[in-house]
C-alpha cells in the first residue's frame, strides 16, 4: 500500500445536502420547508421554552431558595488522607495542591474526622472538625488554624 492508494473507509464520508438546489436534488423549491406558515419563513420558528401562549413550565413553577453571594467553599480533606506523609511533616494547604490531595483550594481546607490517623503531624488548616482536631492532638500532632 503506498500513500496516493489510500482512501477513507467505506461509508465514513457522507456529501452533505445543499437544500435549495433544484428539484432534482429532492429538496429544492421550498427547501424541505413544506409550504408557508413561521417555519418556512427566515428567522421563523418559536423561542426556547415556549409553548404556543400557554404559560410555559418554567413560569408554572415556583420559585425557590436563593444564592448566598458569601458563600464559603472548603477545599474536604479527611484524616485517612493525612497518613501519605512521613511523621513530623508540616501540613499545609500548599503542601497539599502540590502532592494532587486538593486540586482546588477554594476558600480554604477543612480537615474532617473519617478514618484514622497513625502519623504524627503538624497541620495547618482553615477549619477542622472537633473529632479530626481530637484525633491529629491523639496521634501526637499539633493543630494549627490558619
Amino acid at each position: 500500500m503506498k500513500l496516493h492508494e489510500l482512501k477513507p473507509a467505506e461509508g465514513s464520508r457522507k456529501e452533505r445536502n445543499r437544500v435549495g438546489r433544484g428539484t432534482g436534488s429532492g429538496n429544492g423549491k421550498t427547501a424541505g420547508k413544506g409550504h408557508k406558515g413561521q417555519n418556512a419563513r427566515s428567522g421563523g420558528g418559536v423561542r426556547i421554552g415556549f409553548e404556543g401562549g400557554q404559560t410555559p413550565l418554567f413560569r408554572r413553577l415556583p420559585k425557590r431558595g436563593f444564592t448566598n453571594v458569601n458563600r464559603k467553599d472548603y477545599a474536604i480533606v479527611n484524616l485517612e488522607t493525612l497518613n501519605q506523609f512521613e511523621d513530623g511533616t508540616n501540613v499545609t494547604p500548599e503542601l497539599l495542591l502540590e502532592t494532587g490531595v486538593v486540586s482546588n483550594v477554594q476558600s480554604g481546607v477543612k480537615i474532617l474526622g473519617k478514618g484514622t490517623l497513625e502519623k504524627k503531624l503538624t497541620v495547618r488548616a482553615h477549619k477542622f472538625s472537633s473529632t479530626a482536631k481530637e484525633a491529629i492532638e491523639a496521634a501526637g500532632g499539633t493543630v494549627e488554624v490558619i
